[in-house]
């Protein structure tokens, strides 16, 4: 089963291993939602992403980094 856009803290982690020299701080919304949508193991309607579910995303990359 594939990760949904409510695995926040998976995809974080995900991203921080596809994208290790990134500032999560640094990228726009619509960036975020494209990596999200790119990663193999994401399986979840593109629909149903929002400003809120990229900002729970964003802030679980950004507190993982602490």
């Amino acid at each position: 089963m594939g990760l949904k856009w409510i695995d926040s803290l998976d995809i974080a982690l995900d991203l921080m291993e596809q994208h290790p020299d990134e500032d999560p701080t640094q990228l726009h919304f619509t960036e975020l939602m494209q990596w999200v949508l790119a990663l193999d193991n994401f399986d979840d309607d593109p629909a149903h992403c929002g400003e809120r579910v990229l900002e729970a995303i964003q802030l679980a990359w950004i507190s993982e980094m602490d």
